[in-house]
């Protein structure tokens, strides 16, 4: 059993191949998947496993402890460890740091859904919140969308977004901190929005045609992070029915209360992967719920795996 921590982990693996294995695993069946929460609020407990057939299976138990991020010195707010079994044997391949394999994959399933869904020409990436995973976040991006020329970050404490923008000079690209939201939501096109809000921060009536609204943060029941115009004026579509709907208020709360249908969800990854409809128009503004999942895990636990096993052989 190979123990990978955080560093061989992002010493190893790159974007491209993060993306690429979560294409692949959308072309397999779908998952069967399990979760368990365990809260002692505001920190949490999440235990997730998923088992695909031709895959294999995955475990990961990760905490989240949102007011570490005020702690001296910094700690990561989300920690915790993946364990990956063999597919034939169901032997442990691996017990792989858990945070690390949470940024990939959540960054990872963002960028698929805008290489899906955004428009292919798209010049500016804002990110909204400034965060854990806001750095990944931008870079996935990035890597997916090379025609971005402006990102932008906005985060309600100014320090905490200059310090990510001071850490993304490698990018060769222009990293502007703002301090007024609805003029940069305005100007995006594409959006991401990974905090901690139970109130909507991006309005819909602020996205400007042809707009890919990304939206990472929102997990539990009670919390949004856009509103139901974003709703009414967008294509809707989630990474898994299965973890989205019913599960998470971003897209249940608007179903339950009547703003959209839950057939407004016009599809998910296992849909878009394979070549359903998208993005019809550069005009249309396309809604994107990233709901992450263990399934997300297990495919991107298996790349980084292969990765580690490639920079070792090399």
């Amino acid at each position: 059993m190979l123990v990978i921590d955080a560093k061989a982990v992002d010493a190893a693996t790159d974007w491209h191949r993060i993306v690429a294995a979560q294409r692949a695993g959308h072309l397999l069946g779908k998952p069967q998947l399990q979760d368990m929460l365990l809260q002692q609020p505001p920190n949490g407990l999440f235990v997730r496993a998923a088992w695909i057939e031709g895959l294999g299976a995955a475990v990961k138990g990760v905490t989240v402890f949102p007011g570490n991020v005020n702690r001296v010195p910094y700690v990561a707010s989300i920690n915790g460890s993946v364990l990956l079994f063999d597919r034939e044997t169901g032997l442990v391949n691996a017990a792989i740091d858990g945070a690390a394999v949470t940024r990939w994959k959540t960054a990872g399933d963002s960028a698929l859904g805008s290489d899906l869904l955004s428009c292919k020409d798209s010049r500016s990436h804002l990110m909204v919140g400034a965060g854990v995973m806001s750095e990944q976040l931008i870079r996935a991006h990035v890597a997916v969308r090379p025609s971005l020329e402006r990102l932008t970050i906005w985060n309600r404490t100014r320090e905490r977004a200059e310090a990510v923008a001071g850490r993304l000079g490698d990018l060769g690209r222009p990293v502007q901190v703002v301090t007024d939201l609805e003029p940069a939501v305005r100007e995006a096109d594409i959006i991401s929005t990974a905090t901690m809000t139970h109130e909507p921060l991006v309005k819909g009536a602020w996205l400007k045609e042809g707009t890919h609204l990304d939206l990472i943060g929102a997990y539990k029941m009670d919390m949004r992070e856009t509103d139901d115009d974003s709703m009414r004026r967008g294509r809707v579509f989630v990474d898994y029915r299965g973890t989205t709907i019913g599960h998470i208020g971003e897209i249940t709360t608007p179903i339950r209360t009547g703003v959209i249908r839950e057939e407004d969800v016009l599809g998910d990854l296992y849909d878009l992967v394979p070549g359903a409809p998208g993005r019809l128009s550069d005009k249309d503004i396309t809604v994107y719920k990233n709901g992450g999942g263990a399934h997300l895990d297990l495919m991107t636990s298996l790349a980084i795996l292969e990765a580690v096993k490639a920079k070792g052989a090399a």
